[in-house]
């Protein structure tokens, strides 16, 4: 099979690593890439639009893609950033007759309007955190201010991941309103929940709109600096599984979470079909999700991806055709963990083009997925991004497994490189 791969940061490279191993694939090629993709694929310069681009330089994208699917003969595209499963991208292949692994834009809903979300799951029973929607900032403001108390406040739209600011005091509240409105599309509706204190999980399950292969729980780190402190980020780093998680969670949220979504979708005739990955917390008051996404988090697809025993193809291709409980979805008991090595001054301003060394000094059964990379015309791979590389480990053991990725994180250098040091680390 011919596949071809939207996106280009660490959870491309990983779909990517992954999906080369398949015996049905001939050739794949990854829109636009970056240097990691390029190792197991060949990159296409079709650069995916900035999720406030214009209207009509989405629909040239749309057209650019199902265009070079069709010169290039692709037998399958798989969807992978949040910005073009909310454009439509899925449903504009599948009107040109290119199957397309993804939800289609009515269905990628889920995450593209958190507001649409949480009455999705208040309609079927998900337990959620309590959401207020606002469409004037003036309500919103009178709303925390009144609230008088920690709240979170969060565009309903995408937001590349930093949708979301988690605030202390009414004075932050309303400067989150003016942060998160000043977005454009995506924050001119915002919604606004109480402050949570619980433990966070990431919850993934391949759908074909009717059946779910569930995969294991992993847990992310937003926050930049060690202990959970600083401004949140795409991710800079993730364990899998969580060393905390009483035995019964992953049942309990297949049972009151992944099966009421899919389930819900499919009775309100909007079937998905893709990646459901609903961020949960789990308290002493039980389940509560708090998002809900359309495709692969990213750092967690690395984590899962290096687990993952069986074909992805396959899967996705099950996915497709919608017969997805056929397919046998195995998973090693192998714990991993991920490490994000970022540019100085991410998430602010940072500095790209910067000489990486060290790629080659690490151990053969290390991952390093290649997030904000380029490969120059001399051959260097350099710095193109603010999260440039994950580099992913197994082990036996959570341990084992931290302990890996940091010493193969030591190897690696560029000026300004920053990670956090304390990534799975299981309290003593």
């Amino acid at each position: 099979m011919r596949v071809l791969l939207i996106g280009s940061g660490g959870r491309e490279h990983a779909i990517a690593w992954k999906l080369s191993q398949s015996p049905r694939l001939s050739e794949l090629f990854v829109a636009p890439g970056n240097a990691g993709t390029a190792q197991v694929a060949t990159n296409i310069d079709l650069p995916v639009p900035s999720g406030r681009a214009a209207p009509a330089e989405v629909t040239a994208y749309l057209e650019a893609v199902v265009r070079r699917a069709r010169d290039l003969r692709i037998d399958l595209v798989f969807v992978a950033p949040d910005d073009p499963l909310s454009w439509g991208l899925v449903d504009a292949l599948e009107a040109a007759g290119i199957a397309a692994f993804g939800p289609s834009r009515a269905a990628a809903r889920l995450e593209a309007s958190k507001s649409w979300a949480k009455a999705l799951m208040q309609r079927h029973g998900v337990p959620h955190t309590p959401t207020t929607s606002f469409d004037d900032v003036a309500a919103a403001k009178a709303f925390v201010t009144a609230a008088a108390g920690e709240v979170v406040v969060k565009a309903d739209g995408l937001a590349v991941g930093k949708g979301a600011i988690v605030t202390s005091s009414v004075a932050e509240a309303l400067s989150a309103i003016d942060e998160l409105h000043a977005l454009g599309e995506a924050g001119k509706r915002l919604t606004i929940e109480p402050r949570v204190r619980a433990r966070e999980v990431s919850a993934h399950c391949f759908s074909d709109g009717r059946s779910i292969a569930v995969m294991p729980l992993s847990c992310d780190h937003k926050a930049v600096f060690d202990g959970n402190v600083g401004p949140n980020t795409g991710g800079m780093g993730v364990y899998s599984p969580p060393w905390w998680a009483r035995a019964s969670l992953p049942g309990d949220i297949v049972h009151r979470v992944l099966e009421p979504v899919v389930n819900g979708m499919a009775a309100e005739q909007v079937p998905f079909r893709g990646i459901v990955y609903p961020g949960v917390f789990v308290g002493d008051d039980g389940l509560q999700v708090f998002e809900c996404n359309a495709r692969f988090g990213d750092p967690e697809a690395q984590a899962l991806l290096v687990r993952l025993d069986s074909d992805l193809l396959e899967i996705v291709l099950a996915c497709v055709q919608g017969r997805l409980s056929e397919v046998p979805v195995a998973w090693s008991e192998r714990a991993s963990v991920v490490v994000v090595m970022a540019s100085g001054g991410y998430p602010g301003s940072y500095t790209t083009g910067i000489a990486i060394e060290g790629l080659d000094a690490v151990d053969a059964d290390v991952q390093v997925f290649h997030a904000g990379t380029r490969r120059t015309e001399s051959g260097a791979v350099v710095t193109a991004g603010g999260r440039v590389l994950g580099v992913t480990a197994t082990g036996a053991t959570l341990e084992a497994a931290r302990a890996k990725a940091y010493s193969n994180v030591a190897r690696i250098r560029f000026a300004g490189a920053h990670y956090r040091r304390d990534i799975g680390l299981v309290p003593a």
